[in-house]
């Protein structure tokens, strides 16, 4: 048993969770050790299990499974994020490889593919297209020129994005600050309101592409 490689399921459709199930446990070498239908529920019950492989749907009804792969990242970084999605979106591929997700697969991939994937990643290499990896970065290096919402940001709104951009939680971004948790996701809250944004990856996606462009403000003393 210290041979099977143990992955949790993250996805609002029952019939999903249940036929990737059935494909992956084809394979006597992998376990599924759990399920969820919301980023809500998976987060406990990922962080209880501490499976090998995290396979999360982009979308779920109470957010976005990449923003759960950079929770994970930071409170669990030995569990492996693979994105599991029905939607081929650039957007979403391009934000989870700056959430630092493993693999990015449509659900129409062939279980004998999802299984090559799953072992791939739990054995600690990444299988996301190099490709995408090196335009990412190199999208990130470049970068386009200040986006104009940045300037309606206060200077502690400002330092409460980098640090999301750095991929801290609210709870670090307040050890960091010496703010209460409490204030720290009121800053959120507002920062996210006044870009025009609704989760933290799509924040920390715009602030990577501007740092360089726009620094942020000094933090305060």
């Amino acid at each position: 048993m210290n041979d099977v490689i143990t992955v949790f399921l993250v996805d609002d459709h029952e019939l999903v969770r249940r036929g990737v199930a059935e494909m992956l446990e084809a394979d006597p070498g992998i376990r599924v050790v759990g399920e969820a239908g919301s980023v809500e529920q998976g987060r406990g019950r990922i962080l209880a299990t501490l499976p090998a492989v995290a396979l999360l749907d982009v979308r779920l009804p109470d957010g976005s499974g990449i923003d759960l792969c950079r929770d994970l990242h930071g409170s669990a970084p030995q569990v492996r994020c693979v994105m599991l999605t029905g939607y081929d979106d650039d957007e979403a591929m391009y934000a989870a490889v700056i959430a630092d997700a493993s693999g990015y697969v449509l659900k129409d991939i062939r279980g004998s593919r999802l299984i090559d994937v799953v072992k791939k990643v739990a054995a600690g290499r990444s299988a996301l297209d190099p490709l995408l990896v090196k335009a990412v970065r190199d999208r990130l290096r470049s970068g386009p020129s200040a986006d104009p919402r940045l300037i309606d940001l206060s200077p502690r709104e400002r330092e409460v994005l980098g640090l999301i951009a750095d991929g801290l939680t609210n709870r670090n971004i307040g050890i960091r600050l010496s703010l209460a948790e409490k204030t720290v996701k009121n800053y959120v809250s507002s920062l996210l309101s006044k870009l025009g944004l609704q989760s933290r990856t799509q924040a920390a996606v715009l602030q990577l592409e501007t740092r360089t462009a726009f620094p942020l403000a000094a933090p305060r003393a």
